[in-house]
């Protein structure tokens, strides 16, 4: 930690004051079986909290986490709840096998709400201290819901059964130091620091649609604080309209067993295969514990899916300047890593004593965590980013700000490709030349959003509404925008060139909360390993998969473990994607914590569909949801421009001539138009079959004999489907 930075904190520990204003006590409960049955509702405009039993329906239908999150949002709102609406909720929820410590990648925590950027529901996976903490306490749920006049810190003791809402009067607008000075101030002791974990949002999440939250854990080697995020869909935004600074838990002796999982043994010996497996294969695979996410900037630019200005292209030959030798070099090595305890995979990499060079921060240095693939590759190669330094300055900058890497690198580099192709200039973007490759540009741009002013401000909307205002306002050509911007359903695309896997296409397109891949990541099946060739492999893909991650998002569980470390025997096995070892591990490790009975994946689905489903018809609640909302930007699908086309020309006039296409003498425009035909009808056939398949009418709506046979057939639930079927 350098001087400056030091300094700061020392200054705002000794100022920082506390005001209680209201307080709650509750009784702590002990954990059976991965639950508490119980979850806490805190209503932040009436200063109380209220303890709600989980019903037994609640249980058995939705499992947990993510599924907790859906149906606790489902009852707050209504149809015409909007993001900024008193009764919008955040919910944060662990599920029943979070919080051990047995198993790789248990501490994932799951975070829903009425999203700014979408207006349907968003959920987000995160890591960090915060949902095992809370879990701890005694309960599988958060509900905030209400806003407060005054800005809160709502401090959870788990120690003394104590909700405390106090004022907050201190003035750290940023989460990298909020969260040092919280957990100092909350915490007993030095060895106190890592049973306190911190929600917080940065001076930036307020001032734009995809503001993040970050949870924080205490770093017991480097004695720092870090954080990890709910990036996804601007929950941060949320949280900062309701007038929330942080939340804090506190919860000390946690141990191994607190979970109090039906079968100790069962559990600790599916970890023992796992970690044996990650200890001996990882080297030879995925290398995370050396490199984490960051191997994938090699990977996908390998295989021409890396994006690249605005996805325009899959390869850039500056991008292996972030491979992931660099990344190892600069990645502090030799600490172990992991944002939850017990979790050999180590995945969380960080980088030490980075001098800042712009921003409020200048000169300070500091800890970065990341970056990440997503990161890398969306302010990084997507910007026609390649310095290192200034991918690692964005990260910070983005994480303390609270902004998110993806929503913001997607926008950059659609405002990017705007103003290469003149559809804005200078006068427009308030002087900013935003070229690609101007990484100067991109952070002031992000500075801005921070202090509420310039075209960051215009910027942080995101790409859905800068399309609308740049028809609105200045005539450009909306047809040609919704070609290039590139989101579906109002959430910016995560960071994957698309144009060769048609499931992959889908997978974006039909993803409940919009074009994110944690739900559906086909592209290395389709397109590298061709191991769905037909609609119906790929409709069966698109079934499968996105439940089966669904899955892990119920639990408590990071997907990470699942396939990015095999066996060294899977690529042998009937069906290697699937990992079929480890799905053995996962219905283990589900029995063994939960006592169930699970004797084949296809439980595990049903949980998943459930929840799937009911997300699914929530869309529709709040006036999304149909056939046309999954609708895709043609960039994801094929060529917009000739540049584009050329870059691949090769490529797409064998592909026309193989589909039957006579392009002899046609013009590169025609070929285009010729290939956009071709490929925008081969989506919609996907979307046939993939809806068929899932149990939906061929306009997206669940069929009423699909909700009965999953059991959520609740009259409200029928009321919303039926108004689509007539």
């Amino acid at each position: 930690m350098d001087c400056k930075y030091k300094e700061i904190l020392e200054t705002q520990i000794k100022d920082y004051k506390r005001e209680q204003i209201a307080q709650s006590p509750f009784e702590s409960k002990k954990i059976d079986k991965g639950y508490a049955d119980r979850t806490l509702y805190i209503n932040i405009g009436e200063k109380k909290a209220e303890i709600k039993t989980v019903s037994s329906d609640m249980r058995e239908k939705f499992t947990g986490g993510r599924g907790y999150g859906m149906k606790l949002l489902w009852d707050a709102v209504n149809s015409d709840t909007k993001w900024n609406s008193p009764e919008n909720e955040i919910v944060i929820a662990q599920g029943p096998i979070g919080g051990i410590t047995q198993y790789p990648g248990s501490g994932k925590t799951y975070v829903a709400t009425i999203s700014p950027l979408t207006d349907i529901p968003i959920d987000s996976n995160v890591g960090g201290h915060f949902g095992p903490l809370f879990k701890l306490c005694g309960f599988d749920a958060l509900e905030i819901q209400g806003k407060s006049e005054t800005q809160l810190v709502i401090f959870i003791d788990g120690e003394n059964g104590m909700i405390s809402f106090e004022k907050y009067l201190g003035d750290c607008e940023d989460s990298h130091i909020l969260a040092e000075v919280l957990t100092d101030v909350f915490s007993i002791s030095e060895d106190d620091k890592k049973n306190v974990s911190i929600i917080s949002a940065g001076s930036a999440a307020g001032n734009t649609n995809f503001g993040i939250l970050n949870f924080s854990y205490y770093d017991i080697h480097r004695k720092h604080t870090k954080l990890k995020q709910a990036g996804r869909g601007g929950i941060g935004t949320v949280f900062v309209d309701k007038n929330i600074k942080a939340v804090v838990v506190r919860k000390p002796g946690m141990t191994g067993d607190m979970n109090n999982v039906a079968d100790y043994d069962k559990v600790a010996r599916t970890g023992i295969r796992l970690h044996r497996e990650l200890h001996d294969n990882d080297g030879s695979q995925a290398n995370m514990r050396l490199n984490g996410t960051t191997r994938l900037v090699e990977a996908m630019n390998d295989y021409d899916l890396v994006p690249v200005n605005n996805f325009r292209y899959g390869y850039h030959p500056d991008a292996y300047k972030m491979r992931q030798q660099y990344w190892q070099e600069t990645f502090t090595q030799g600490i172990p890593d992991g944002c939850w305890y017990g979790c050999t995979m180590q995945c969380s990499k960080s980088v030490s004593n980075v001098e800042l060079k712009t921003g409020p921060y200048k000169g300070h240095k500091v800890l970065i965590d990341g970056p990440e693939y997503e990161t890398a590759a969306g302010v990084g190669t997507n910007c026609g980013i390649y310095d290192p330094h200034a991918v690692l300055e964005c990260n910070f900058y983005c994480d303390t700000y609270g902004i998110d890497t993806i929503s913001f690198g997607t926008t950059c580099a659609f405002l990017m490709e705007c103003f290469e192709e003149n559809l804005i200039d200078v006068a427009i973007t308030g002087g900013l030349e935003l070229h690609f490759g101007n990484w100067t540009a991109q952070l002031e741009l992000l500075h801005q959003m921070s202090r509420g002013e310039g075209f960051g401000t215009v910027a942080g909307l995101g790409v859905k509404k800068l399309k609308e205002i740049f028809v609105d306002q200045y005539g450009i050509d909306a047809d040609y925008l919704n070609d290039i911007g590139m989101e579906c359903k109002g959430l910016e695309y995560s960071e994957y060139v698309t144009k060769e896997s048609l499931a992959q296409q889908a997978g974006y397109g039909t993803a409940n909360k919009g074009a994110q891949h944690d739900e559906n990541w086909l592209i290395f099946m389709d397109m590298v390993n061709n191991q769905i060739p037909t609609f119906e492999d790929k409709a069966e893909a698109l079934y499968f998969y996105p439940l089966f991650r669904t899955w892990f998002s119920l639990v408590g569980l990071c997907k990470l473990p699942w396939n990015d470390i095999e066996p060294a025997n899977n690529a042998e096995t009937d069906e290697p994607a699937k990992v079929p070892e480890h799905i053995e591990n996962y219905i283990n490790l589900y029995n063994g914590v939960t006592g169930a009975n699970v004797q084949h994946v296809s439980e595990l689905v049903l949980q998943s569909e459930r929840v799937y489903n009911l997300q699914k018809v929530f869309n529709l609640k709040m006036g999304k949801g149909l056939r046309r909302d999954d609708a895709i930007p043609y960039r994801s699908v094929g060529p917009v421009t000739i540049v584009e086309y050329r870059s691949r020309m090769e490529r797409y006039d064998k592909q026309l001539k193989e589909l039957g296409f006579d392009i002899k003498g046609k013009t590169i425009e025609e070929k285009m138009g010729i290939l956009r035909k071709h490929r925008e009808n081969q989506y919609e056939m996907l979307l046939d079959a993939v809806y068929n398949r899932r149990g939906w009418t061929n306009n997206a709506v669940p069929m009423p004999e699909t909700l009965q046979r999953l059991g959520i057939d609740y009259p409200e639930v029928l009321e919303v489907v039926n108004k689509h079927l007539c």
